[in-house]
C-alpha cells in the first residue's frame, strides 16, 4: 500500500494561490464577457429603437413609401448587424415577442431577435391606404405590392389609425462576432495586466516561502545531527512577524537544549564519580568484612582453645563459674560471627547447595535431642507433629538443620511459657517432593508492622540498651538469604501476645531422581586464585573437571608449559591488573606453541558488575576470553562451559 505524500506549507501556498488566481480569472473573464456582450447587445437594441422611430415617422405620411424605400436599402447595406426589414399591413395589434426573453439570454444564446414597431397615420384611412413596398432582407430591394385594404384598427385617439408594423430581426451571431472583434485588443491587454498581476503576486508569495525553505533546512541539519552543539544561521529575507517568532522560538529551543545537555553532561560524570565512590565503598566493604570476620575469628579461636586447655576439674567454683561466662559468651560471638561469614559469603554467591540423601524424621529427632533439654529448663514444652511415614529425601542436610535450628531457639528463647510445636508435612509430585515444615510457638509475639523487617539483617524490635532478650538480629536473615539459595520460601504468621508460626516450603527432587551427569569429565582446568580457592574449584570437580589450583603466576605458566590445559581460570579475589598480566603471559607462550589455545575466563565477584566497563576491555585485549560473573549453580556453571567451548 503506497503511503501518502507528504505535504509542506509552501506547496499548500503555492496550490492554493494558483487556484485562487485561476478561479479569479475564470470569474472576471465571464462577468466581463457577460456584462460586456449584454451592455452592447442593449446599446443595438436601442439604436435600433431610435432608426424604427425614424423608419414609422416616414413611413406614417402619404408620401413615405419611396422614403422608407431609400431608409431600408441605406440601413441594410451600413449595419451589417440588422438582418432584415419588413413591413406588415394589418389593422390588428401584434403582440411584440421579443421582449419576453431578458436581454442577456437574447445577447447570449438567441440566433435572430426581431423587433416589431407600430406605423399610426393620421393622414391615411385604411380605405384608401396603398402600401406599395415590402421589404426584403436578401439584396435590399423594395419590393411593391397591391394595395391592402385595411379594417377598423385601435388608434390612440380618434384621428389615428394603425396601418401596418415595421418588423426589423437583428442578426445576434454578426452582432456578437463583431463585439469580439471590436474588443480583442482589450482582451489582450486585459489578459497581459492579470498576467503581470498573478506574476506579482506570486512574487510576493515567495519571500515567505523562502524564509520557511529556511527554517526547514535548519530543522533538516538538526534531525540530521544528533551531535549538533551549535545551531545554524537561519537567512530571514523580509521581516514576518510570525516567522521570526518561530526563529526565535527554535533559537530558544536549542539553547535550552544545549544546557539540558550540558546539564545531563554534569549529572552523568557526577554519577560515575558516585558510582566509583559506591564500587569502592563495595570493595572496601567486603575487604573490611573479610578482615575483621577473618580477625575476630582468629581471636575466638584463640579463647576457645585456651578454654578448652583449662583443667576444668581443678578450678575453683568460682573459676568455673567465670569460665562458664565466658564459653558462653564465646559461643554466642561465635555463632553470630558464623552468620555475619555466612551473609557474606551469600551475597559474594560463594555459597553452594550440596544434595545428599537425608531422613526427616531423623533430623527432627536429632533437633529435639539438641533443644528440648534447654526448652525443659525454661519449663516450655517441645512437641513434633509429624503427618508423613518414614521416607528418604535429597537435599542440603546441613542447610535445612541451620535454618530449623535458628527458628528453634527463637521460639525457645521468645517464649516463656507454653509450648514451641513443630509440624511436618510431606506432599509427592512427579518428579519432587516438597516438604513444609513449621515451627509454632506461644511466645510474646511480632507487630505486624515488623514483619518485613525482621528479616533485614541487624534489625531489632526493640533496639534500646535495656532491651529484655539478647541477639544480634542476623539469624533470621541468614535464614531468609539460605532458603532462597535453596528455592524455599519462608511464611510468618505472628500475632503480640499469642504467638508466632514460621513456615518454611522447601521444594526437593525425588530420591530415584537420576544424579547430575559429570559434564565436565576430561576437562583440564587451572584456577588461579589469590587468597583462597573458594567453593567454585568444588563445583568444577564435582562436574567432573580436573581442577589445578595455583597461587602463584610462575606455577601455573610452568603448568601451561608441561601440559595441555583446556581452561584456565582467574578466581574473584584476583585483581584484573594482575589477571591482565599473566593472561599476556600465557598468550605468549601459546604464540610459540600454536598447536593449542587454552579458554581464559576471569570471574568477577558480584559487586563488581556496575564497575565492569572499568576493566573488561583490558583483560580481553590481553587475550581473555570471557569476562563473567562468578556462579556456583550446578546448571548455571556447565552450561556456560559448554556453551563456551563450542
Amino acid at each position: 500500500m503506497n503511503s501518502p505524500r507528504s505535504r509542506t506549507i509552501p506547496m499548500l501556498i503555492w496550490r492554493s494561490v494558483v487556484q485562487a488566481i485561476t478561479l479569479a480569472v475564470l470569474a472576471g473573464f465571464i462577468l466581463s464577457f457577460v456584462y460586456g456582450l449584454t451592455y452592447h447587445y442593449k446599446e443595438t437594441h436601442r439604436h435600433i429603437d431610435q432608426l424604427a422611430a425614424v423608419l414609422t415617422a416616414s413611413a406614417s405620411t402619404a408620401e413615405g413609401a419611396d422614403i422608407v424605400a431609400e431608409q431600408v436599402a441605406f440601413l441594410l447595406e451600413n449595419e451589417p448587424s440588422i438582418q432584415s426589414i419588413l413591413f406588415y399591413s394589418t389593422p390588428q395589434p401584434i403582440s411584440d415577442t421579443s421582449q419576453s426573453r431578458g436581454d442577456w439570454k437574447n445577447a447570449l444564446f438567441a440566433d435572430t431577435v426581431s423587433f416589431n414597431y407600430p406605423v399610426v397615420s393620421n393622414d391615411l384611412q385604411p380605405d384608401s391606404l396603398k402600401i406599395a413596398a415590402t421589404l426584403s432582407d436578401a439584396d435590399g430591394l423594395l419590393r411593391q405590392s397591391s394595395d391592402v385594404a385595411a379594417s377598423s384598427s385601435t388608434t390612440k385617439n380618434a384621428n389615428s389609425t394603425l396601418v401596418g408594423y415595421i418588423n426589423i430581426t437583428l442578426d445576434v451571431n454578426k452582432l456578437r462576432a463583431s463585439w469580439f472583434q471590436s474588443n480583442a485588443l482589450w482582451w489582450l491587454v486585459t489578459i497581459l495586466l492579470v498576467v503581470v498581476w498573478a506574476l506579482y503576486v506570486l512574487r510576493k508569495l515567495n519571500w515567505p516561502v523562502r524564509d520557511l525553505d529556511a527554517l526547514t533546512e535548519v530543522c533538516d541539519i538538526i534531525i540530521r545531527t544528533p551531535e549538533l552543539e551549535k545551531l545554524p544561521v537561519i537567512a530571514q529575507h523580509f521581516n514576518f512577524q510570525e516567522l521570526a517568532q518561530i526563529k526565535q522560538a527554535l533559537i530558544v529551543l536549542f539553547k535550552r537544549l544545549q544546557d539540558i545537555k550540558q546539564d545531563y553532561e554534569a549529572v552523568a560524570i557526577f554519577e560515575q564519580q558516585l558510582h566509583s565512590k559506591d564500587v569502592s565503598l563495595d570493595v572496601q566493604l567486603h575487604n573490611f568484612q573479610s578482615m575483621i570476620t577473618h580477625e575476630l575469628k582468629t581471636s575466638l579461636n584463640a579463647i576457645v582453645g585456651g578454654l578448652q586447655l583449662l583443667d576444668y576439674e581443678t578450678l575453683s567454683r568460682e573459676q568455673k563459674d567465670a569460665v562458664d561466662i565466658i564459653s558462653s559468651g564465646s559461643d554466642k560471638l561465635v555463632s553470630s560471627l558464623e552468620h555475619i561469614i555466612q551473609l557474606n559469603q551469600i551475597q559474594k554467591g560463594q555459597m553452594t547447595i550440596h544434595l545428599s540423601e537425608f531422613n526427616p524424621l531423623q533430623l527432627i529427632a536429632d533437633l529435639f535431642v539438641e533443644f528440648e533439654p534447654v526448652a525443659k529448663r525454661k519449663g516450655l514444652e517441645l512437641i513434633s507433629q509429624v503427618h508423613h511415614i518414614d521416607y528418604g529425601l535429597q537435599g542440603d542436610v546441613k542447610k535445612i538443620q541451620q535454618i530449623l535450628s535458628i527458628l528453634l531457639s527463637n521460639a525457645i528463647k521468645f517464649t516463656s511459657a507454653g509450648q514451641v510445636t513443630i509440624t511436618s508435612q510431606l506432599t509427592h509430585f512427579d518428579k519432587s517432593n516438597r516438604w513444609q515444615i513449621s515451627v509454632k510457638d506461644t511466645g510474646i509475639g511480632i507487630d505486624n508492622n515488623h514483619i518485613d523487617d525482621i528479616f533485614n539483617p541487624f534489625f531489632q524490635v526493640d533496639s534500646s540498651q535495656t532491651r529484655q532478650y539478647e541477639g544480634s538480629g542476623i539469624g533470621l536473615p541468614v535464614v531468609k538469604q539460605i532458603a532462597q539459595l535453596m528455592g524455599a520460601s519462608i511464611d510468618v504468621h505472628s500475632e503480640l501476645g499469642v504467638g508466632t508460626e514460621f513456615v518454611l516450603t522447601i521444594p526437593l527432587p525425588n530420591q530415584q531422581q537420576v544424579h547430575q551427569q559429570q559434564v565436565l569429565a576430561g576437562l583440564s582446568i587451572i584456577y588461579y586464585y589469590y587468597h583462597e580457592a573458594g567453593f567454585l574449584v568444588e563445583e568444577l570437580e564435582r562436574l567432573g573437571a580436573q581442577v589445578i589450583c595455583h597461587q602463584h603466576e610462575q606455577l601455573a605458566l610452568d603448568e601451561m608449559r608441561q601440559k595441555k590445559i583446556d581452561i584456565v581460570m582467574f578466581a574473584e579475589d584476583v585483581y584484573p591488573a594482575r589477571a591482565e598480566a599473566l593472561a599476556t603471559r600465557i598468550r605468549q607462550i601459546e604464540n610459540a606453541d600454536i598447536t593449542h589455545r587454552a579458554l581464559l575466563i576471569y570471574w568477577y565477584p558480584k559487586h563488581h558488575v556496575r564497575s565492569l566497563e572499568s576493566f573488561e576491555h583490558g583483560l580481553k585485549a590481553a587475550g581473555v576470553d570471557y569476562c563473567h560473573m562468578v556462579t556456583y549453580s550446578d546448571k548455571g556453571l556447565s552450561d556456560l562451559i559448554k556453551r563456551w567451548l563450542v
